[in-house]
């Protein structure tokens, strides 16, 4: 088979176009019932996931999957359409149905807006990694764009990452942690790349995303536009909530060990977890596959493999849940952790 040919099963990765488009009818003719619809989407997947056996494994990766990077670029139009009906549904609504629109729109604009801009990203092309930014923008965390390629892939698994959980952390104490060091760590490395370069900060896409944040919010809050500034922060709050909680889940109580010369050990298959649960996949740009990510951060999302590293229970879906109430999170993964552990002390 030509290796640049798709494949029947690669349309899977058309889903990431569905749910936005879907979401955009939820919010704009049923908005009181949008953010219960979200939800239970959230819920449906993972109960697929945990009871389906058949729905653990994903198809066998593309040799060559930068054809299906289309699918990422045609989701930011869809993306402003989405905030755009939300936006409209929100400034109709009463402040419950605001709230549940604005979930509604931040589970699109999380699990799928955050997870493309990362791919993106990651991409060698100049216009996809602005596209990248504007995504992340979109949410108001751009710092993101900064944090997750020059610190987050050098520091993975280690206690000096701000997006790596430690053992025994929950995610409600991992979370502060997370987005004040996230902060900080993106400003720190933004300035020391313009040192490098010889740049003003006029230069620098971080500030003048953040710019252009701040900007709105005021002007959203000068121009007395209440309900669309708590629409617009709410739908960004849990996009983030998101986004954190799944950095929580793909490295948490992994670390990898201090070499004599006090580095950290090369990244290797153990120090992420990993998931080839199908609908998430397909959802997520195969950003479960997280190991192979990590050892190959330029490869297309299509064409990552299922490595055999340390495994989730189930899907992303399933295992936010999980996340969620700590005592269920411990009792599920400590077990796992322990038997990962366990190999790497003996090496």
């Amino acid at each position: 088979m030509n290796a640049h040919r798709l494949r029947a099963s690669d349309l899977r990765f058309l889903l990431g176009l569905l749910l936005p488009a879907l979401t955009v009818q939820s919010v704009s003719q049923r908005p009181q019932t949008a953010g219960f619809v979200a939800l239970g989407v959230l819920v449906l997947i993972a109960a697929l996931e945990a009871f389906f056996p058949a729905l653990a494994r994903s198809p066998a990766p593309l040799a060559e999957g930068g054809s299906l990077r289309w699918v990422l670029r045609l989701f930011v139009p869809l993306e402003l359409a989405l905030l755009a009906a939300g936006a409209t549904a929100a400034m109709n609504a009463s402040w419950p149905t605001l709230l549940g629109v604005a979930i509604a729109v931040g589970f699109v604009t999380g699990a799928q807006g955050i997870t493309f801009a990362h791919e993106l990203g990651h991409s060698r092309h100049r216009a996809d990694r602005a596209l990248g930014w504007v995504l992340m923008t979109l949410v108001g965390y751009p710092q993101f764009m900064v944090e997750h390629y020059r610190g987050h892939h050098v520091r993975a698994a280690t206690w000096d990452d701000p997006a790596s959980a430690r053992p025994g952390e929950s995610l409600w104490a991992f979370l502060p942690r997370t987005l004040a060091g996230s902060l900080r760590s993106a400003w720190a490395l933004e300035s020391r790349q313009l040192a490098r370069v010889h740049r003003g900060w006029g230069a620098s896409p971080l500030l003048w995303a953040t710019v252009a944040i701040v900007a709105w919010v005021l002007a959203l809050a000068l121009l007395g536009q209440g309900k669309l500034l708590a629409f617009w922060l709410a739908q960004s709050a849990f996009a983030v909530w998101l986004l954190e909680t799944v950095n929580y889940i793909e490295h948490y109580g992994l670390q990898r060990r201090v070499q004599a010369d006090g580095r950290p050990e090369p990244f290797g298959v153990a120090h992420a977890w990993n998931a080839d649960h199908v609908l998430s996949n397909s959802l997520l740009a195969n950003l479960q596959r997280h190991s192979d990510h990590h050892v190959h951060a330029w490869k297309p999302f299509a064409s990552l493999q299922a490595l055999p590293g340390p495994q989730l229970p189930t899907g992303y879906s399933g295992c936010i849940l999980l996340a969620s109430v700590p005592p269920l999170w411990f009792a599920v993964m400590e077990p796992r952790r322990a038997g990962v552990a366990a190999p790497a002390a003996a090496r």
